[in-house]
């Protein structure tokens, strides 16, 4: 059985082949699924790591945030920025999980099989960044407007009105000031995400579960795919902190720069904000994965076990 191109066991029925079409649109809808809602979901501590970030006298703490937040206009208030959060991560979810099947398939094609085992970590992070640079293009747009939204005060609260007020009074480009430092967050994140949840997933299946994937139940491999998941968030969290509040500063202030931003921080300015983070993102990612891999379960699509080494490989490596 190979690396990448195996297929599920053969009792198990899919409900289409593996990197078609469908598949990979399947995927896309698995990911937008994930993203969108996940994100949505944690709009109240992401609101109050935003504001942390940009005016920590004000806010404080986690905590102090959240009450400031909540006595400055209520459960409203803790929400705001619902909307662009909800429609651009699941369009950069969509992108995100449905590229890196795509690359990760079309790499592993360049390169061939066995090269693709032995080098599979520089392969998943290969697939990884170059699917989010294309995810975060979409994105962008709804990312500004949601820091805007939720880090300006007395400014518009939905997003109907705060994004055509942004492109009307400063124009277009104000959604894509923002993409390089997007870039420095999402692309290490996502590269951290998925190479190291392929990673765990397979010391958690070799060294932990007491049985091979093949023989544990869905609910089973689910679980192990959220604790995968949680324990790639919290990396995630740390390697990608920095731009995060790069990102957080430059759509509050339109008129600052990288060097503006990093100088006005400082060194341990740049890491404020982290264990909210961490928090939230550890829990998102886990919960993503979980959701992506229970929608692959729930359509009955192809589910290729964790790497091993392809036949060929192992003959010659027994030789």
């Amino acid at each position: 059985m190979g690396f990448l191109f195996s297929k599920p066991p053969p009792e198990e029925k899919t409900s289409c082949k593996m990197y078609s079409n469908e598949f990979f649109g399947l995927c896309a809808v698995g990911g937008a699924l994930a993203c969108g809602l996940t994100h949505t979901f944690v709009t109240p501590l992401d609101l109050v790591k935003c504001r942390l970030q940009v005016d920590p006298k004000k806010y404080g703490s986690l905590f102090k945030g959240f009450a400031v937040s909540y006595n400055d206009g209520g459960l409203k208030n803790l929400v705001r920025g619902w909307a662009p959060t909800l429609i651009g991560y699941s369009l950069q979810g969509a992108a995100k999980f449905a590229g890196y099947e795509y690359f990760k398939y079309k790499y592993a094609l360049i390169v061939g099989e066995e090269e693709a085992f032995l080098k599979r970590t520089y392969l998943y992070l290969a697939a990884s960044a170059s699917a989010e640079m294309v995810a975060d293009c979409f994105l962008a747009p709804f990312e500004a407007t949601k820091v805007r939204i939720q880090t300006t005060p007395n400014y518009y609260t939905t997003m109907k009105v705060a994004m055509p007020h942004m492109s009307r009074t400063e124009g277009f480009g104000v959604f894509y000031r923002g993409i390089l430092p997007l870039w420095g967050r999402q692309v290490p994140y996502t590269m951290m995400k998925f190479s190291s949840f392929e990673k765990t997933v397979e010391y958690l299946y070799a060294k932990v579960v007491p049985k091979q994937r093949e023989k544990c139940t869905k609910g089973e491999q689910l679980v192990v795919t959220f604790a995968a998941g949680y324990i790639a968030g919290v990396l995630c969290a740390i390697v990608s902190h920095p731009a995060d509040m790069l990102v957080s500063k430059l759509n509050k202030d339109p008129g600052s720069s990288v060097g503006m931003v990093l100088s006005e921080l400082g060194f341990l300015g740049i890491w404020r904000g982290l264990v909210a983070r961490i928090i939230m993102i550890g829990t998102l990612t886990g919960l993503q994965w979980f959701i992506y891999d229970g929608f692959k379960v729930y359509t009955s699509m192809p589910r290729p076990l964790p790497a091993e080494m392809p036949e060929s490989l192992r003959k010659k490596l027994n030789q």
